[in-house]
């Protein structure tokens, strides 16, 4: 009778504050965990190589795109996803302003732009729009709300330069 291969160690991950043990292989995609096992709905599946930002969550708070990011990497960092941003009564300023702004239309590109504009804002208080721009460069939007995005992530950037003066 054949042996089952044993079960990988137990990992112990921080997400959104949380901690959770999980069994999945250090190798495994940090996105497949949150997804599957967390049952978080924000980080996206999209292109499975990194490329086009749907599953950026903040690493340590940093972007990262958890679709690439061996799940092993969160055992050492926190992690965060646009559930740990804010809540639907308290939503984070990013998720206020790009829902002022109308700037999701299918909505599939969003969490990545949040989480993206997130890390910028945090090491960048008062980006420019280039700043902006070049920090969202590899985040794909096809609906074409790239404008609306631009306008939430600005209106959070003034709001923050607001609350320092």
């Amino acid at each position: 009778m054949p042996m089952k291969p044993p079960m990988p160690a137990a990992l112990e991950i921080l997400v959104n504050g949380r901690r959770h043990v999980t069994h999945a292989a250090p190798t495994v995609p940090l996105l497949y965990v949150l997804r599957n096992e967390l049952e978080l709905d924000g980080p996206k599946f999209g292109c499975g190589v990194g490329e086009c930002g749907a599953c950026t969550v903040l690493l340590g708070g940093k972007a990262a795109r958890s679709c690439i990011t061996p799940v092993a990497a969160a055992a050492r960092t926190p992690v965060t996803t646009v559930e740990g941003l804010g809540t639907p009564d308290a939503p984070h300023p990013l998720q206020r302003a790009f829902i002022d702004e109308q700037a999701a239309q299918c909505g599939y590109c969003i969490n990545g732009m949040i989480m993206t504009a997130a890390a910028l804002l945090a090491d960048t208080p008062h980006p420019s729009v280039t700043q902006v721009r070049t920090a969202l460069a590899g985040n794909l939007c096809r609906c074409g709300t790239h404008l609306r995005i631009l306008r939430a992530i600005e209106r959070v950037a003034a709001a923050q330069s607001t609350e320092r003066d």
